[in-house]
């Protein structure tokens, strides 16, 4: 049995994909037990260090110094394994939400308010926001809205449901 994120990603597929994940050790098992064999998943393992002609400070980011490549499961194709996309993700989420910047004190007190906060932040970002490389939102380009919405269509959502959970 996988991981439940992992399983819940397995059963909204339909088509065999490709995964990388980093080195963190609990991924194999994850994906082994949500996908099985049916998926196509390498590991890409990055080595930091400090430069040599560096000298290392408190917060300056460790530099990649080696990488190293496994295939775990399928054929991926080496062309494309990469945690590029994730990291990038990871990094607009940690700039657009004060939660998520490094070395803050500011955090949800309560997990469903983290929730709520994540939730909001990811409407806004495919619904609302024009991306510059696409001209158009996120969900306008994969199909599923025709219009950039509004922050008031965005929190008419949250009235509705509300009327939903009082009805």
């Amino acid at each position: 049995m996988g991981a439940p994120f992992m399983c819940d990603v397995a059963d909204r597929l339909t088509n065999r994909v490709p995964l990388t994940t980093d080195g963190h050790r609990v991924y194999v098992d994850a994906v082994e037990g949500a996908f099985g064999s049916e998926i196509d998943y390498a590991r890409l393992v990055k080595i930091y260090g400090s430069a040599p002609d560096k000298p290392e400070t408190r917060y300056s980011p460790a530099q990649i110094i080696e990488t190293r490549l496994a295939v775990i499961t399928g054929d991926p194709d080496p062309r494309h394994i990469s945690t590029s996309y994730a990291e990038r993700q990871n990094l607009t989420m940690r700039m657009s939400m004060r939660r998520f910047t490094r070395l803050t004190n500011a955090f949800s007190k309560k997990i469903e308010n983290l929730h709520h906060a994540v939730a909001l932040n990811y409407m806004h970002y495919n619904f609302c926001r024009v991306h510059q490389s696409l001209r158009i939102t996120p969900a306008m380009q994969a199909g599923i809205a025709d219009h950039v919405w509004s922050l008031e269509e965005l929190v008419g959502l949250l009235d509705r449901e509300a009327v939903a959970a009082a009805a």
